[in-house]
């Protein structure tokens, strides 16, 4: 049923109020000014190195499953180097399929497979640690020479590898590296070759920095250690608190229940090494290492200087096979023919087997420590290689130069101060070019940009004098002979610094 109000019920109440509705003027606001922000340059993405192992007598097939090129593709770039592959199944020479990886722009690791087989061989022994705890006094106590006294401020310049006489009549060989903290990058490129790691820590000063870094570096190549407590003869020597430190720092020595050989020496009374020669022994023993002796040489470049009688000259440590005065090599991106073979000693040898350092004399140019040393069987087959390789690391150069431009201009965007500093970098040997060149690179920062426009082996000549005018550059100068008078003059004239 409805019910209908009288008027009177509904006094007092009040009808809402209706909203008047404000017409909105279509009013049209100029636009804002956007500063105007110039679009950053594409850079291309970076890729992993994609590294693959290949062998003499391997298949296209096999190489394209590598790969992951077509074999169509493969046909087509054998066939611009002159050899006509028909068949998918049939065989290739290593050297054409690491030129046809380069091309693909893919790394390649040899593999030497049913050639002889494998012999026992010595241990190839790193000696680490930090600077001035007796790393160069110890091998001076091994070998009966007096390579300490040649060493400049207790760091020692320049890798060298010896081969030590052992009494029982084995024979170990020895990398001496760098001890500096400046210098980890030339210690990481020993522990890249060898076997056995002596991580010598003096009983006076305990652990230190260099000592960490040299045992991350033995982890990181999967190395065994054998830690060496040296200057035991020494007032305040606490071997115990040496064993306790590295102990706290992740390494098990045997002492506390590890598998970490321990040995107490002291290098300058000649105390200890009998004991460190068992050790050493023991741990080859175990590892049981062996090498194929027959067919062709795989070695690795320690270290590289330029001889002015000689030309380029590269000490490497022969790891497989057997290396041969006359044959035809590619070493990293150079080439040549063995024009002699030295052993340690500096006599001429023949041949050199495994875990032998040798100084190989004949290349073309200077290779890089850390370099690979390739046996090819012709001088046109050497050529085609070392081009092949030139070839792959301008594209890589490229192509990382590519990829770091967003972080530069990421940084000068961030940091519109910022000094460059532009330095020639000269020195001995390869390695310590290398070693400097990233020392001085590791000091960038927000303020200082620091730029190696050059870098060389050998003396400082005319035409670095130059090129530092052209570029106002720096350069520095490690463990080389004092320039002649009129390179410091013409140095002088040009405020070259």
């Amino acid at each position: 049923m409805l019910t209908w109000s009288r008027k009177e019920d509904v006094v007092g109440l009040k009808a809402p109020k209706k909203e008047k509705r404000v017409k909105k003027e279509n009013r049209t606001q100029p636009p804002v000014e956007a500063r105007y922000v110039a679009p950053k340059p594409k850079i291309a993405t970076k890729s992993p190195d994609k590294t693959v192992e290949i062998f003499d007598g391997m298949t296209l097939l096999d190489l394209s499953k590598r790969t992951g090129a077509y074999i169509s593709r493969l046909q087509g770039i054998l066939a611009d180097l002159g050899e006509k592959v028909e068949s998918e199944f049939d065989s290739i020479n290593i050297d054409l399929a690491e030129l046809v990886a380069m091309e693909l722009g893919v790394n390649t690791r040899r593999m030497h497979t049913g050639e002889g087989t494998n012999e026992p061989r010595p241990a190839v022994v790193t000696v680490m640690g930090h600077v001035d705890h007796g790393k160069t006094s110890l091998l001076d106590a091994l070998r009966q020479t007096s390579v300490a006294a040649k060493e400049a401020g207790g760091i020692t310049q320049h890798i060298g590898a010896f081969v030590v006489e052992m009494p029982s009549g084995a024979s170990i060989t020895f990398l001496d590296t760098p001890g500096h903290a400046a210098f980890s990058a030339m210690r990481a490129r020993g522990a890249a070759v060898t076997d056995i790691v002596v991580l010598v820590v003096a009983a006076d000063d305990g652990v230190m920095p260099q000592t960490l870094e040299a045992m991350s570096h033995a982890k990181a190549a999967n190395v065994p250690v054998v830690v060496a407590i040296n200057k035991c003869d020494k007032s305040g020597a606490d071997p115990e608190r040496v064993r306790i430190q590295l102990g706290s720092e992740g390494l098990l020595l045997e002492d506390m229940g590890g598998d970490v050989q321990v040995v107490e020496i002291s290098a300058v009374a000649k105390s200890g090494l009998d004991k460190l020669e068992e050790a050493l022994l023991l741990q080859a023993e175990m590892m049981d290492l062996k090498a194929r002796i027959d067919g062709p040489a795989q070695a690795f470049v320690v270290e590289a200087r330029v001889d002015r009688g000689r030309g380029p000259l590269a000490t490497a440590i022969v790891k497989s096979g057997t290396l041969v005065s006359g044959q035809h090599i590619v070493v990293g991106a150079e080439w040549g023919r063995i024009r002699s073979l030295r052993d340690t000693a500096g006599k001429i040898t023949e041949s050199a087997k495994p875990a032998m350092p040798v100084e190989i004399e004949g290349l073309r140019g200077l290779p890089m420590a850390g370099d690979d040393v390739v046996v090819v069987d012709s001088e046109e087959r050497a050529r085609m290689l070392s081009q092949g390789r030139k070839k792959k690391q301008e594209k890589d150069r490229l192509r990382k130069i590519d990829e770091g431009m967003a972080d530069e201009l990421e940084i000068k965007e961030e940091t519109p101060e910022r000094v460059e500093m532009p330095i020639i970098v000269k020195a001995d040997v390869q390695g310590s070019v290398q070693a400097v060149t990233d020392a001085l690179r590791s000091l960038n920062s927000a303020q200082v940009f620091v730029n190696v426009v050059h870098v060389g082996v050998g003396p400082i000549s005319q035409h670095d004098i130059d090129l530092a005018q052209a570029c106002g550059a720096y350069i520095v100068g490690f463990n080389i002979r004092t320039p002649p008078i009129a390179i410091t003059q013409a140095a002088a004239r040009a405020n070259i610094k």
